[in-house]
């Protein structure tokens, strides 16, 4: 039997080995039930209640462990992460973040992106979180699909541990020869930024031309600004309503700002479009509101009318450790956390937002502590969902397609009186 339980020092802890796990057992739910769960090849099969039947050599002991579907992560930039101590960039607004990693992008190669990359796409695991779509920026100069290249060989390499999308980010400044040659490389998706260009609506719609040409999906950067008039999201909206190809649009900053009227007609278009929004609390609450030192707005998305309205509602880290986020621990208990204590949510909804409404807005199948969904499972030591959220213990145990593909523990030792 596979053991994860607390161990003396001198004891040999069990390794993530990337093979199938047969039972997990002792698992504590979320709603206090404590089970046995059943797995096969890659899906769960059956959840019982715990039994003291004699283990097998491919069971798990999660006793002390909550068990809950694994995170997922709907907005990454693993071409820019980690990069901030090469970089030392000026702490500043979203201009100035933009302006760093332009400055420095002369001095990339493939190697150096991947490198980098494949380091914070391992930390998203070692966290839980076993599914990632990643932006990568097409860049500036005669050799733009160097961080394309980068990335795809990282999801390549990384293809038995995590599913890896990934983003073609497309400045404006870049053609379409270069975007259409990463969708020839691999990318799945289109993506950009048409509020930061001089024609937010004429960018948004070259951009959406070449996604029907390819028939590949949209994530669009949109309205990441606290502006109450930019509302690229409600064309993007209008425009894609009668598609089928999936859309998301990430960031959605200027919703926080509107007025009940106009925030409720853009929510229904959106919803109407089936549009899924990605928010991104830490990186826009760092960026954001640089120019309001009094009673300065908070940079998220209006994720409570969202939710209200039925729109599909995914939250993400974002940037870490890069120009636009000097913080973050690559972990979706941090990105929840902050959708608590900056967007109100419930811890449920919240967890929600970061794993199961990942997954459905990323077009990934259903996972879960469910007959029939994929075993993408995330064990974490603690004794309920708030309290797992709350502490962010570093003991966790993962699941891709019921395989182990990381375990972590701690250790501590305290000389408390008595």
């Amino acid at each position: 039997m596979l053991d994860i339980s607390p161990q003396p020092r001198s004891a040999t802890m069990r390794r993530a080995d990337g093979l199938p796990v047969a039972i997990l057992r002792n698992a504590r739910l979320p709603d206090g039930r404590t089970v046995d769960v059943q797995l096969a090849d890659g899906v769960v099969t059956a959840v019982t209640p715990a039994t003291e039947s004699a283990p097998g050599d491919r069971d798990l002991d999660l006793t002390g462990h909550l068990l809950l579907t694994a995170p997922a992560e709907p907005h990454a930039h693993l071409d820019k992460a980690l990069s901030f101590d090469e970089i030392r960039p000026p702490m500043g607004d979203l201009g100035a973040a933009i302006r760093a990693w332009e400055d420095h992008t002369p001095r990339l190669t493939v190697e150096s992106i991947a490198e980098r990359a494949r380091r914070a796409a391992l930390r998203l695991l070692a966290n839980g979180t076993t599914a990632v779509r990643t932006h990568v920026n097409l860049l500036r100069g005669d050799d733009p699909l160097r961080g394309v290249r980068a990335l795809v060989s990282v999801r390549d390499e990384l293809a038995d541990l995590m599913d890896i999308q990934l983003v073609a980010l497309t400045p404006y400044v870049v053609g379409d020869d270069a975007l259409h040659e990463a969708i020839d490389l691999g990318v799945d998706f289109v993506g950009g930024h048409p509020h930061q260009t001089p024609d937010p609506s004429g960018n948004l719609q070259r951009l959406l031309a070449v996604a029907v040409a390819r028939g590949v999906g949209v994530d669009m950067h949109t309205d990441e600004r606290l502006d109450p008039t930019m509302l690229t999201l409600e064309e993007l909206a209008h425009t894609v309503r009668d598609w089928t190809l999936p859309v998301t649009a990430s960031h959605c900053v200027s919703l926080g700002m509107l007025d009940p009227e106009t925030l409720a007609r853009v929510v229904s278009s959106v919803e109407a479009a089936g549009v899924g929004i990605v928010t991104l609390p830490i990186t826009n609450l760092y960026l954001q509101g640089r120019d309001n030192p009094s009673a300065t707005p908070r940079g998220i998305t209006a994720a409570r009318a969202l939710l209200d309205a039925g729109v599909r509602l995914a939250a993400g880290a974002d940037n870490v450790r890069d120009p636009y986020n000097p913080m973050g621990r690559s972990d979706a208990m941090e990105t929840a956390m902050l959708l608590v204590t900056a967007a109100h949510l419930t811890p449920q909804e919240a967890y929600h937002a970061v794993s199961a409404g990942a997954r459905d807005v990323m077009g990934l199948p259903v996972a879960g502590v469910e007959v029939g969904a994929r075993a993408d499972l995330l064990a974490i030591r603690g004794l309920n969902l708030e309290d797992a959220m709350a502490c962010a213990p570093v003991d966790r145990v993962v699941l891709h397609r019921g395989r182990l593909v990381s375990v972590s523990r701690s250790e501590q030792s305290i000389a408390a009186p008595g």
